[in-house]
């Protein structure tokens, strides 16, 4: 039998691994875990889960498709539970930072129906900031 606890990893594709890291670490506040730069790979934390970067260039990168871009993503989106969630301060922070964060709406999630925003990272991938079911 399998329990799915969580989500252990992402991986997204990139143009620019970079910019992307610098979004991730600087704007929704992951940690980098690791680089492996012989192989095209930056990991960054995200609470108990992992956002890979493989840059479309690079040795693992090399082994998918087209670079990401209005019409050919690999993901819809994804979701970052955020705790505390301060939807007003979140907007506003997004927003110093050049972002264009969404409207904060009541959608349902793992933990439940509770305050969410969706905001871009560099590359047009739609992330979710999620806060605790209300």
């Amino acid at each position: 039998m399998i329990h799915p606890g969580g989500i252990d990893h992402i991986v997204l594709r990139v143009r620019d691994a970079g910019a992307m890291a610098s979004f991730y670490i600087e704007v929704l506040g992951c940690t980098l875990e690791r680089r492996r730069d012989d192989i095209g790979l930056v990991q960054l934390r995200a609470g108990r889960s992992l956002i890979d970067l493989v840059p479309v260039d690079g040795t693992l990168g090399r082994q998918g498709g087209a670079a990401p871009g209005a019409e050919g993503r690999n993901l819809d989106h994804f979701c970052l539970r955020v705790d505390p969630f301060d939807g007003e301060a979140i907007r506003a922070f997004l927003a110093e930072r050049g972002c264009e964060p969404g409207e904060e709406v009541m959608r349902f999630g793992a933990e439940g129906e509770g305050p969410s925003i969706y905001v871009r990272d560099p590359e047009g991938n739609t992330v979710e900031l999620k806060g605790p079911a209300a």
